[in-house]
């Protein structure tokens, strides 16, 4: 019998009232369960971190979700964070540690959001802190007053890579995505392809290239849009996370 993969989420560190609280969004929860068919465990940011060797031996998926904070930019550059600018240096720790022995590990990741610029900075690339303030770039935030269905509804077109994972899930060259997102890919991380672009030419998508000779390399999967919003109403969204358990299954398959 085919046991259910486990899929890893990283939490974010939150401080309530006087004490801090592991948090990951119920959305990416459900759509782990929804969209993937895993099983979700929550993986504490804490520090030091945990073992992260030892955690993804006994999981079969990682899952970077968003998160209000963004990167600490002292992690990619020597420019000054902006004031007002949320920072979860356990979450930081936690998930910049995990990505690399994930792929030494061959564990498949499904990157969204923050999870997008943690993969990219974790590989050695750099971020834009404010994408709107750039020459050339459209402003890709969300308009907090909106109710959520009109935050999360079909914002832009993206262009997908030729050939690519994402092209071939959506049987297209473009799909229309949402955006919410105030921070963006400068500089890619080594090793990384990219899979979608917006119409300003923001990287909007990548995925990791290791192919060796016939060796395809392990999965990872990242992108700056939200696919886990309603994931089951939207085909495509549904097919990101369907390609990411199909992989998850394969790793829980040869660990059995």
């Amino acid at each position: 019998m085919r046991r259910i993969p486990l899929v890893g989420l990283p939490s974010d560190r939150k401080q309530i009232g006087h004490h801090p609280f592991q948090a990951v969004g119920e959305k990416y929860i459900r759509a782990v369960v929804d969209g993937a068919g895993c099983l979700p465990v929550l993986i504490p940011s804490l520090t030091p971190p945990l073992d992260l060797r030892a955690l993804l031996e006994n999981l079969d998926g990682l899952l970077l979700t968003g998160a209000y904070s963004n990167i600490e930019p002292h992690h990619y550059g020597k420019e000054a964070s902006y004031a007002g600018n949320l920072h979860d240096p356990a979450r930081d720790a936690t998930a910049l540690g995990i990505v690399p022995l994930a792929i030494e590990m061959r564990v498949p990741v499904l990157a969204i959001c923050r999870g997008l610029q943690e993969v990219n900075v974790a590989l050695g690339g750099s971020l834009h802190q404010k994408v709107h303030d750039i020459p050339g770039f459209d402003d890709h935030r969300e308009n907090n007053d909106d109710p959520l269905g009109v935050q999360y509804a079909p914002s832009h077109p993206v262009d997908l890579a030729e050939g690519g994972v994402l092209a071939r899930i959506a049987g297209a060259r473009q799909a229309m995505v949402n955006s919410l997102h105030g921070q963006g890919l400068k500089a890619l991380g080594r090793d990384l392809v990219v899979e979608a672009t917006a119409p300003d030419g923001l990287v909007e998508a990548v995925r990791l290239d290791l192919a060796r000779d016939e060796d395809p390399g392990p999965f990872l999967l990242a992108v700056q849009w939200h696919p886990e919003w309603r994931v089951s109403e939207n085909p495509f969204y549904l097919g990101l996370f369907q390609a990411f358990a199909a992989a998850c299954r394969e790793r829980a398959h040869q660990r059995a």
